[in-house]
Protein backbone atom coordinates (compact mmCIF):
# COMPACT_ATOMS: atom_id res chain seq x y z
CA UNK A 1 0.00 0.00 0.00
CA UNK A 2 1.27 3.48 -0.84
CA UNK A 3 1.05 5.80 2.16
CA UNK A 4 0.19 9.48 2.01
CA UNK A 5 0.74 12.12 4.61
CA UNK A 6 -1.46 15.07 5.38
CA UNK A 7 -0.47 18.41 3.93
CA UNK A 8 2.02 20.54 5.82
CA UNK A 9 0.52 23.55 7.59
CA UNK A 10 1.16 26.93 6.00
CA UNK A 11 3.68 28.18 8.53
CA UNK A 12 7.21 29.55 8.28
CA UNK A 13 9.72 26.80 8.88
CA UNK A 14 13.54 26.76 9.10
CA UNK A 15 13.64 24.67 5.93
CA UNK A 16 11.56 27.19 4.03
CA UNK A 17 13.87 29.98 5.14
CA UNK A 18 17.18 28.19 4.74
CA UNK A 19 16.73 25.83 1.81
CA UNK A 20 18.45 22.48 1.65
CA UNK A 21 20.99 21.74 4.33
CA UNK A 22 18.88 23.88 6.66
CA UNK A 23 20.00 24.28 10.22
CA UNK A 24 22.90 26.67 9.68
CA UNK A 25 21.39 29.15 12.07
CA UNK A 26 21.41 26.71 14.98
CA UNK A 27 24.45 26.84 17.28
CA UNK A 28 26.15 23.45 17.70
CA UNK A 29 26.96 22.13 21.15
CA UNK A 30 30.49 21.01 21.92
CA UNK A 31 29.41 17.38 22.20
CA UNK A 32 27.84 17.63 18.74
CA UNK A 33 31.08 18.96 17.26
CA UNK A 34 33.12 16.12 18.73
CA UNK A 35 30.78 13.33 17.74
CA UNK A 36 32.01 11.56 14.56
CA UNK A 37 29.65 11.30 11.61
CA UNK A 38 28.51 7.77 10.75
CA UNK A 39 29.87 6.24 7.56
CA UNK A 40 26.36 5.00 6.86
CA UNK A 41 22.93 6.01 8.08
CA UNK A 42 21.11 3.30 6.16
CA UNK A 43 19.62 0.34 8.02
CA UNK A 44 21.70 -2.80 8.06
CA UNK A 45 20.41 -6.13 6.86
CA UNK A 46 19.94 -8.97 9.32
CA UNK A 47 19.83 -11.53 6.54
CA UNK A 48 22.73 -13.38 4.96
CA UNK A 49 22.19 -11.69 1.61
CA UNK A 50 25.60 -10.92 0.06
CA UNK A 51 26.49 -7.26 -0.05
CA UNK A 52 26.62 -5.77 -3.57
CA UNK A 53 30.11 -5.19 -4.90
CA UNK A 54 29.50 -4.71 -8.61
CA UNK A 55 28.50 -1.05 -8.85
CA UNK A 56 31.09 0.80 -10.96
CA UNK A 57 33.20 3.31 -9.09
CA UNK A 58 32.52 1.97 -5.59
CA UNK A 59 35.59 0.67 -3.79
CA UNK A 60 35.48 -2.18 -1.27
CA UNK A 61 34.98 0.03 1.79
CA UNK A 62 32.14 2.00 0.26
CA UNK A 63 30.47 -1.09 -1.20
CA UNK A 64 30.65 -2.80 2.19
CA UNK A 65 28.60 0.05 3.70
CA UNK A 66 25.68 -0.65 1.35
CA UNK A 67 23.12 -2.88 3.15
CA UNK A 68 22.95 -6.36 1.70
CA UNK A 69 19.18 -6.15 1.22
CA UNK A 70 19.31 -2.90 -0.77
CA UNK A 71 18.08 -3.51 -4.32
CA UNK A 72 18.05 0.14 -5.42
CA UNK A 73 21.14 2.32 -5.04
CA UNK A 74 21.30 5.97 -6.10
CA UNK A 75 24.94 6.89 -6.67
CA UNK A 76 25.68 10.62 -6.46
CA UNK A 77 29.25 10.99 -7.68
CA UNK A 78 30.99 14.35 -7.29
CA UNK A 79 33.60 15.56 -9.73
CA UNK A 80 36.02 16.43 -6.92
CA UNK A 81 36.20 17.05 -3.18
CA UNK A 82 35.75 20.81 -3.61
CA UNK A 83 33.51 20.78 -6.67
CA UNK A 84 29.74 21.47 -6.74
CA UNK A 85 29.32 19.47 -9.96
CA UNK A 86 28.24 15.83 -9.82
CA UNK A 87 26.18 13.15 -11.52
CA UNK A 88 23.46 10.76 -10.36
CA UNK A 89 22.80 7.20 -11.54
CA UNK A 90 20.15 4.83 -10.19
CA UNK A 91 21.27 1.20 -10.03
CA UNK A 92 18.71 -1.57 -9.59
CA UNK A 93 19.56 -5.15 -8.72
CA UNK A 94 18.13 -7.86 -10.97
CA UNK A 95 19.08 -11.14 -9.37
CA UNK A 96 22.82 -10.90 -8.77
CA UNK A 97 23.42 -8.18 -11.38
CA UNK A 98 23.17 -4.42 -11.16
CA UNK A 99 21.42 -2.57 -13.97
CA UNK A 100 22.42 1.07 -14.43
CA UNK A 101 19.93 3.76 -15.33
CA UNK A 102 20.70 6.98 -17.16
CA UNK A 103 23.54 9.25 -16.07
CA UNK A 104 21.91 12.48 -14.88
CA UNK A 105 23.83 15.76 -14.41
CA UNK A 106 23.56 17.09 -10.86
CA UNK A 107 24.76 19.68 -8.37
CA UNK A 108 25.89 19.25 -4.77
CA UNK A 109 27.08 21.61 -2.03
CA UNK A 110 28.78 24.79 -3.21
CA UNK A 111 32.12 23.95 -1.58
CA UNK A 112 32.03 20.24 -2.40
CA UNK A 113 31.92 17.35 0.07
CA UNK A 114 32.66 16.70 3.73
CA UNK A 115 33.48 13.60 5.76
CA UNK A 116 32.25 15.51 8.83
CA UNK A 117 29.42 17.72 7.65
CA UNK A 118 28.53 20.69 9.83
CA UNK A 119 25.62 23.11 9.52
CA UNK A 120 26.55 25.97 7.22
CA UNK A 121 29.76 24.47 5.80
CA UNK A 122 28.21 24.47 2.30
CA UNK A 123 29.38 20.90 1.69
CA UNK A 124 27.38 17.74 1.12
CA UNK A 125 27.92 14.87 3.56
CA UNK A 126 29.60 11.78 2.12
CA UNK A 127 28.22 8.37 3.08
CA UNK A 128 25.50 5.79 2.54
CA UNK A 129 22.03 6.84 3.67
CA UNK A 130 18.54 5.41 3.49
CA UNK A 131 15.81 6.92 1.30
CA UNK A 132 12.48 6.45 3.05
CA UNK A 133 10.45 9.67 2.72
CA UNK A 134 9.46 12.12 0.01
CA UNK A 135 7.38 15.24 -0.47
CA UNK A 136 7.03 18.44 -2.39
CA UNK A 137 5.16 21.60 -3.21
CA UNK A 138 3.48 19.87 -6.16
CA UNK A 139 0.95 17.05 -5.80
CA UNK A 140 2.22 13.48 -5.59
CA UNK A 141 3.37 12.41 -9.08
CA UNK A 142 3.00 8.72 -8.23
CA UNK A 143 5.63 8.28 -5.54
CA UNK A 144 6.05 4.85 -3.99
CA UNK A 145 7.67 6.44 -0.94
CA UNK A 146 5.37 8.18 1.57
CA UNK A 147 4.77 11.64 0.10
CA UNK A 148 4.11 14.84 2.06
CA UNK A 149 2.42 17.49 -0.09
CA UNK A 150 2.22 21.03 1.29
CA UNK A 151 3.24 24.69 1.20
CA UNK A 152 6.13 24.09 3.60
CA UNK A 153 8.15 23.12 0.53
CA UNK A 154 8.23 26.64 -0.94
CA UNK A 155 11.74 27.75 -1.92
CA UNK A 156 11.87 31.55 -2.39
CA UNK A 157 14.97 33.61 -3.02
CA UNK A 158 18.01 33.17 -5.23
CA UNK A 159 20.92 30.75 -5.33
CA UNK A 160 24.67 31.31 -5.12
CA UNK A 161 24.86 32.30 -8.79
CA UNK A 162 21.80 34.54 -8.73
CA UNK A 163 19.49 31.88 -10.13
CA UNK A 164 15.89 31.73 -8.80
CA UNK A 165 15.24 28.96 -6.29
CA UNK A 166 11.48 28.86 -6.87
CA UNK A 167 10.44 25.31 -7.73
CA UNK A 168 13.51 23.64 -6.23
CA UNK A 169 11.36 21.81 -3.71
CA UNK A 170 8.56 20.90 -6.11
CA UNK A 171 9.73 17.30 -5.56
CA UNK A 172 12.13 16.12 -2.85
CA UNK A 173 13.40 12.87 -1.39
CA UNK A 174 14.82 13.15 2.12
CA UNK A 175 18.32 11.75 2.57
CA UNK A 176 18.51 10.07 5.97
CA UNK A 177 21.44 12.12 7.19
CA UNK A 178 20.84 13.38 10.74
CA UNK A 179 17.08 12.94 10.53
CA UNK A 180 14.36 10.63 11.83
CA UNK A 181 13.32 8.13 9.12
CA UNK A 182 9.60 7.63 8.65
CA UNK A 183 8.72 11.32 8.99
CA UNK A 184 8.08 14.18 6.58
CA UNK A 185 11.19 15.69 4.97
CA UNK A 186 10.14 18.83 6.86
CA UNK A 187 10.56 17.15 10.25
CA UNK A 188 13.07 19.14 12.31
CA UNK A 189 14.37 16.30 14.51
CA UNK A 190 18.19 16.16 14.40
CA UNK A 191 19.48 13.04 16.25
CA UNK A 192 23.13 14.23 16.13
CA UNK A 193 22.20 17.78 17.10
CA UNK A 194 21.46 20.89 15.04
CA UNK A 195 25.15 21.67 14.69
CA UNK A 196 25.61 18.69 12.38
CA UNK A 197 23.19 20.10 9.83
CA UNK A 198 20.14 18.45 8.33
CA UNK A 199 17.46 18.93 5.73
CA UNK A 200 19.70 17.24 3.16
CA UNK A 201 17.56 16.20 0.21
CA UNK A 202 17.51 15.08 -3.36
CA UNK A 203 15.55 17.88 -5.03
CA UNK A 204 14.90 19.74 -8.28
CA UNK A 205 17.98 21.41 -9.76
CA UNK A 206 17.90 25.21 -9.92
CA UNK A 207 20.96 25.60 -12.12
CA UNK A 208 23.61 26.15 -9.46
CA UNK A 209 25.27 24.75 -6.33
CA UNK A 210 23.25 23.82 -3.25
CA UNK A 211 23.79 24.30 0.48
CA UNK A 212 24.28 20.55 1.03
CA UNK A 213 21.66 18.76 -1.05
CA UNK A 214 21.99 16.90 -4.35
CA UNK A 215 19.85 18.31 -7.16
CA UNK A 216 18.77 16.88 -10.51
CA UNK A 217 16.36 17.99 -13.24
CA UNK A 218 12.65 18.09 -12.45
CA UNK A 219 11.83 15.32 -14.93
CA UNK A 220 14.50 13.12 -13.36
CA UNK A 221 13.16 13.78 -9.84
CA UNK A 222 9.70 12.76 -11.00
CA UNK A 223 11.11 9.57 -12.52
CA UNK A 224 13.04 8.81 -9.34
CA UNK A 225 9.94 9.26 -7.18
CA UNK A 226 8.02 6.84 -9.37
CA UNK A 227 10.82 4.27 -9.24
CA UNK A 228 12.13 4.20 -5.67
CA UNK A 229 10.32 1.37 -3.89
CA UNK A 230 10.43 1.04 -0.08
CA UNK A 231 10.10 -2.71 -0.52
CA UNK A 232 13.47 -2.67 -2.29
CA UNK A 233 15.20 -0.72 0.51
CA UNK A 234 16.64 2.15 -1.55
CA UNK A 235 19.76 3.99 -0.40
CA UNK A 236 21.91 6.80 -1.72
CA UNK A 237 25.68 6.47 -1.91
CA UNK A 238 27.11 9.96 -2.15
CA UNK A 239 30.53 11.54 -2.27
CA UNK A 240 33.29 12.67 -4.60
CA UNK A 241 34.76 10.10 -6.95
CA UNK A 242 37.99 9.44 -5.05
CA UNK A 243 36.12 8.92 -1.77
CA UNK A 244 33.63 6.54 -3.39
CA UNK A 245 36.49 4.51 -4.85
CA UNK A 246 37.94 3.65 -1.43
Amino acid sequence: MIHRRTAVALVASPLLLSGCGAGAEAAPSRSDDDRPAPTTAAPTSESNTPRPTGIPGLGPRTAAAVPGHAEQVVVARGRGRNSPVSSVILYERDGGDWQAGANWPAHNGRDGWSEHHMAGDLRSPVGVYGLTDAGGLLPDPGSRLPYDHGYGFRSPGTGFEGEPLEGSFDYVVAINYNRRPGTSPLDWTRPMGAGRGGGVWLHVDHGGPTHACVSIAKAHMKQLLRTLDPGRHPVVVMGYADWLAQ
